[in-house]
Order: C-alpha cells, then structure tokens, then sequence
C-alpha cells in the first residue's frame, strides 16, 4: 500500500503529465484500463476486417478476393488477433478499471508493473501484423499452429510471431499477478472473500488460470523456435519426436485459456442480471463454487480437441465424460442467473439486452460443445464448420457480449456521461441478428460436411455460407455504430445522475451486494 501511496506522490511531484507522456508513464488503474479497453477495441476492427475478407472469399464457390495463400494468413491473424489482442485485453482493462473500486483499494497492487503489462501489448501485434508485409508473408497455419506445419514447413515471418506470442504471454502473467496481489492484499476492510463481487472472484479465478497455463504455452513456442533454428526434433518424427505431442502441450494452455475467455464474463453478466432484476444475485456462494469446479475442470479436458488423433479407447472415454462433466456447475449458473430474474423487477436497458443474448446464445454454444464431447460423434464434427460455429457462438455471444454489457453498464460511472440509449439497443439488435445469420448456419454447413480453414468449396454449401457472409457483414458494419455512441457519449453525452440505472416505477436501486459495495456513488436504497 505504502508502495501505491509513494508511487503516485512521484507522479505529482512534478505536477501533472501532459498529453503523451501522461498515457506512456500513467500508474493510475483507471488510465491503464482505458487504454486497455481502447487497444482491444482496435484489435477487434483490425481481427474484424480480417473476418470480413474470409467471409466475403467464402461468399460464394471459385476465387473471388484473395489467393488461398493470403486467405490462410487471415484465418491465421483473425484467430491470433481476437483471442489475445480483444478479447483478453478488453477483459484485463475491465478488471484495471473496477477491481480496485470493488473491493475499495486506491490502486492496483503493482502499478509500475501494470503500465509496463500494457506498453508491452502493442509491440506485440505491431511485430504480428508486421509479418503479413514480409517477403515470406505471414503465419499461414491456423491460430492452433500445430507442427510440423508451423516448423517444417513455415514461412520464415513464423520467428517473430513467436516472439510476439511470447510478449503477449508475459504481458498477460504479469497482469495476472497483479490482480491477485490487489484482491488478496488490498481489500477494504470487512470484506472477506465471500463478500467479494461477482466480478473480483472470476478476475481472482481467471488470474490463476493465466498464471498456470501461459508458461506451459511459452514452452510450446520455445521448443518450436528450437526445431526451426536449432536442429532439435521436438515435434519432428524423422528425428523421433512427435507431431501429437504438439497438440496435448498447445491444448493444455488451449482448453484453460477457452476459460480465461469467458469466466469474467460470468462475472459481469452477474452483476447486469442483478442490477436490472433488482434482485441480489441468486446463489451467490453456488456461483462461487461453480466458477471454482469449472476453472480446475479446465485443466482435465485438453485432449477432447484431439479425438481423431488416434487415442486409446480409455483416454477417449475420460476426455469424454470429464468435458460432460464441465456442463454440471456452467447449468448451476445458468440455473442461478434465471432464479435471479425470476420474478424480480427487470428492465430491459442496453446492458441487459447483452446479458440476456448472453445466457440464450452462450446455451447454444454449451449444447454445441456437449455435442463435440460425445468421442463417436466427434469423429463426424472434428475440423468442420460445426466446430467454427461453436466455439463463435461461446466467444462472439459470450465474451464478447458480455464485455458490450459491460462498457454500456459501467460507462456512466466511467465518464460521468450517459450513451444514447435508442442507439445502443440498435447496436444490440444489429449486433444479435448479425451474428445469429453468421454463426447459425455453419452448424448446417459443419454437419453436412464442410471442412474448415480452406478458401473454397463444393457447391452444395453455398447458400449457408452466403447467409453466413451477409451475417457477418451486418454484425461488422454495425460496430462501427458501436464505435459512434461511444465517442458521442465521451464527448457529448448526457450527465450520468449518481444513481445511473433507475427502475420503471421511480424505484432507484444500485447493485446490491452482501458488502460495502464501491462501483457506484450511493449506497443501495430503495426509494
């Protein structure tokens, strides 16, 4: 604390910092998670407009946009992109931005080092998107980058997108570390553990799971990087290593990191569903449990990607029932979630929109994955568009509408400004029906047989991947209005009141919570 306390002395003594260097030098938790937030943004057009060339190459059989070349290095970014340049970041800035405020500490635990986990992070994807310009072109082999195809046979750009994986991996540890020191150490006084928000047990959750899995895929690339440039044979069976081998290193970070994407979304779509039921969260303790149960399931479930890889029976068989087991405390939330709105006072605002698309499509997403579990009908589904459209439907439904929620629920307690409500309820039902008509149809297309990851194909899968294209299309071009209301509300929105989210009837009411709750400027009343 005394730490904290000298390091923001530093940082006034001087006065205070001016344009540039405010944002390079800044220890501020609030200053680190914006830029957080405004990073992943970017990252998520730039992932975005690599979606919309795949799609628009796949609008219709025969070539259209792209060489097969370049299409397979935009599988390959569009993946590397979204999972660790959007999605993590934008999840690592929300918990910069409410965890401190939460559990009431004046700062993160470590703020020189949670500047330093950020100024990291572009460099990283500077050096990855640098790739796609060189002579050799970019990462060609998925955003799995399994061997020997990301060794042998690798462009020569293959060595920086390893150091880029590696500076994202030290970025992500250190912020890990950093919010476990914060939640541990720094909470106000009175509230323990179980007291603590929704959102802080699924940061403290998902931090632990960062800590245990990115050294593991650090190993991954390190002992690709030797099999490119020092002669070892790790993953190359000339030499007596083993291809497989690659798969159960990768899917051991892979399965977790599935999980780091998602658990703090349970956490936020807690606090909506609370707040706009307003009703304390059903379960609060059973929700504890489940994220714990879900978390050291992860670790367990990792070859369940790797069915067809030829596996004894017995290995099939646990892989299978252990994922199955995963589906027991993720319906314990879901069952937690519907209790909390059942016969609550609910409205129906722009991050309640999200919450409620959330738990509908992350379902789909679950009973798609149940599907995958079974081993015997796997072999049918593995490296199909069956499997694009679930893991979409748990990544773009669920992380990403949980973190859309997230900054229209928190955004008048960060800018003091309220968004156009009309505006945000038209992202929301743009951004619901794009995604359904993008998503929905790879099930069919999956099923009846089309494989991923190639720029053309027969021509019975045409008309599901032109719904496919025209979905997508609507889904990108409405975040550019998402872009909109966010800029008009920081410049010129209306001035948030302290009690933001009011009820229907005149009821006021802020997030209930069984503690000293600090994300909003009163506490929890009923008027």
């Amino acid at each position: 604390m005394s730490a904290v306390i000298e390091a923001h002395h530093d940082d006034h003594d001087h006065g205070p910092a001016k344009g540039i260097t405010r944002w390079l030098y800044t220890t501020n938790h609030k200053d680190i998670g914006s830029m957080y937030l405004w990073f992943s943004f970017i990252m998520f057009l730039v992932g975005g407009v690599m979606a919309l060339v795949i799609r628009a190459e796949l609008f219709q059989p025969g070539l259209q946009f792209v060489e097969p070349a370049l299409f397979n290095q935009m599988t390959t970014n569009h993946g590397l992109i979204m999972v660790f340049g959007a999605i993590m970041p934008a999840f690592v800035g929300l918990a910069n931005w409410m965890v401190p405020l939460m559990i009431g500490a004046p700062d993160m635990a470590l703020p020189r080092m949670n500047n330093l986990s950020f100024w990291i992070l572009p460099f990283a994807f500077g050096m990855l998107l640098s790739t796609l310009f060189m002579e050799s072109g970019g990462p060609n082999f998925g955003w799995t980058f399994y061997a020997p195809l990301s060794t042998t046979y690798a462009p020569d750009s293959v060595t920086y997108f390893i150091f880029a994986v590696h500076l994202a991996g030290a970025s992500s540890i250190m912020g890990a570390i950093n919010i476990i020191a914060t939640i541990l150490n720094m909470r106000a006084p009175g509230m323990t553990l179980m007291k603590m928000p929704m959102f802080v047990w699924t940061w403290l959750i998902t931090a632990y799971l960062l800590i245990a899995v990115m050294p593991v895929l650090a190993g991954a690339v390190t002992m690709m990087l030797f099999d490119i440039h020092f002669g070892t044979s790790f993953f190359d069976a000339s030499g007596g290593g083993d291809p497989v081998l690659f798969q159960h290193v990768f899917w051991f970070f892979g399965h977790p990191e599935v999980y780091i994407m998602i658990l703090p979304a349970f956490g936020i779509v807690s606090h909506i569903i609370s707040t706009f039921s307003r009703k304390p969260l059903f379960g609060y303790d059973s929700m504890v449990y489940a994220t714990s149960s879900i978390a050291f399931l992860s670790f367990i479930v990792w070859a369940h990607h790797m069915f067809t890889v030829g596996m004894p029976l017995a290995g099939e068989l646990f892989f299978m029932y252990a994922t199955m087991l995963i589906a027991v405390p993720t319906g314990v939330k879901v069952f937690n979630w519907v209790s909390t709105m059942w016969r609550g006072s609910m409205t129906f605002e722009t991050p309640m929109l999200f919450a409620l698309a959330f738990i509908f499509l992350f379902t789909i997403g679950g009973f798609s994955g149940l599907m995958l579990a079974i081993a015997p009908a796997d072999f049918q589904y593995h490296d199909t568009y069956f499997v694009v459209a679930h893991f979409h439907y748990v990544l773009v439904s669920g992380a990403l509408f949980s973190i859309f929620g997230a900054v229209y629920f928190w955004l008048p307690k960060w800018t003091g400004h309220m968004y156009n409500e009309g505006l945000g309820k038209l992202h929301f039902w743009l951004s619901f029906i794009g995604v359904n008509v993008a998503f929905f149809p790879m099930h069919f297309s999956g099923l009846a047989g089309m494989p991923r990851r190639i720029p053309d194909y027969a021509l019975q899968f045409a008309d599901f991947n032109a719904w496919s294209t025209v979905g997508a299309f609507v889904f990108g071009i409405s975040q550019l209005l998402f872009l909109w209301i966010l800029v008009q509300t920081i410049r010129a929105g209306q001035k948030a009141t302290t009690e933001v989210w009011e009820g229907s009837e005149g009821l006021e009411w802020t997030v209930p919570s069984p503690a000293p709750y600090h994300t909003f400027a009163e506490p929890p009343k009923v008027a």
